[in-house]
């Protein structure tokens, strides 16, 4: 995965075929965090999110999957009715721009290899993809000519994906509140480097201890006698270690059906950059999933197109994003595509 952005910058100095505004570096974070001091909780409400309205100078956007005189409620659109999805459908859900830019099995890099300690694999995790999410999050930091960035509080008041999903923020008091997408991804960027870089939570000591059980030892033959066994003890992380990464996983994916359900024509289709994106956020559900950081019912915003990566092959079967995908929905995705 790290040389899935080796092309960004020449594309952001205008070297892509599709025209971009001029970019600078991005926006260093600023917030009022003084008065927001953790990450928030989830509200689904009717809200509409935000549509970026494209340059004139840029290619038109692809036609939608879905015919514009399609009844979604029909009876043959069953398996999506349940999503109350927009119509024409979000470019992302048409297979011809769902496509990756890593070809093999995700579940290579996802599950854990036998001799590396949990707590170390999930520790080593939430870098990598914290690192790849904010290579995409730098770009709609990016300035525009008016000055202003592709995500702002005008264009994105609230930290939405979709009109049936809306992201709230806990103050210091723990009472949530609705913030601009821009500020709410600044404030859970310091938030989440603030637990990466803290020692305490995950320590980088070379002389601390770590090993993993052998694999034919099963849980009666080895000794627990008084030992508190909790995910990363053996490597010396705390045993709050793994609640803070499934609310790393958990803010992350909220990151990411932002970026998809408000940016992904502007600016990443418009970047070339949609099966980069695209490639990232399979491999970020797959592993999220496999060490059981994200939960099915936190992916509900982006599981319409979990379903068609489940359908197209994108997901192998023994995967458990596959397990918990709607095939049936997926197919259904497909076959408006004609591609099944």
């Amino acid at each position: 995965m790290s040389n899935l952005f080796s092309g960004i910058n020449a594309r952001l100095r205008g070297a892509s075929s599709k025209p971009s505004s001029n970019s600078k570096s991005p926006i260093s974070p600023t917030s009022e965090d003084g008065r927001l001091n953790s990450p928030g909780g989830l509200s689904q409400r009717s809200l509409s999110s935000s549509n970026l309205s494209s340059s004139s100078k840029l290619p038109p956007v692809p036609a939608s999957p879905l015919p514009p005189t399609a009844n979604m409620t029909s009876s043959t659109d069953d398996e999506l009715a349940a999503y109350h999805l927009p119509k024409p459908l979000p470019l992302w859900l048409n297979p011809a721009y769902a496509k990756q830019i890593v070809k093999g099995n995700f579940m290579t890099l996802s599950r854990r290899p036998k001799a590396v300690e949990q707590g170390e694999w999930v520790a080593c995790q939430v870098v990598e993809h914290y690192r790849n999410l904010w290579n995409f999050v730098s770009i709609v930091y990016q300035k525009e000519e008016n000055g202003q960035s592709i995500c702002n509080p005008t264009t994105c008041p609230r930290m939405s994906a979709g009109g049936n999903h809306s992201y709230t923020w806990l103050n210091n008091r723990f009472e949530p509140i609705e913030l601009p997408a821009y500020e709410y991804m600044t404030l859970m960027q310091r938030w989440i480097s603030g637990k990466v870089d803290d020692e305490k939570v995950f320590p980088t000591n070379p002389a601390g201890v770590s090993f993993s059980q052998h694999q034919l030892l099963t849980p009666s033959a080895i000794a627990t006698d008084g030992f508190d066994e909790y995910i990363g003890k053996r490597s010396g992380f705390p045993k709050e270690f793994s609640t803070i990464c499934k609310t790393i996983f958990t803010q992350m994916f909220r990151v990411y059906a932002h970026l998809y359900w408000a940016h992904f024509v502007e600016p990443f289709y418009h970047l070339n950059l949609e099966k980069q994106l695209n490639s990232c956020f399979s491999h970020f559900v797959l592993a999220g999933m496999e060490m059981a950081m994200l939960t099915p019912q936190e992916l509900e915003p982006m599981q319409p197109l979990l379903d068609l990566w489940a359908a197209n092959g994108t997901f192998p079967p023994d995967s458990k994003a596959y397990e918990s995908a709607n095939l049936k929905a997926g197919n259904r995705l497909l076959q408006l595509a004609g591609m099944a």
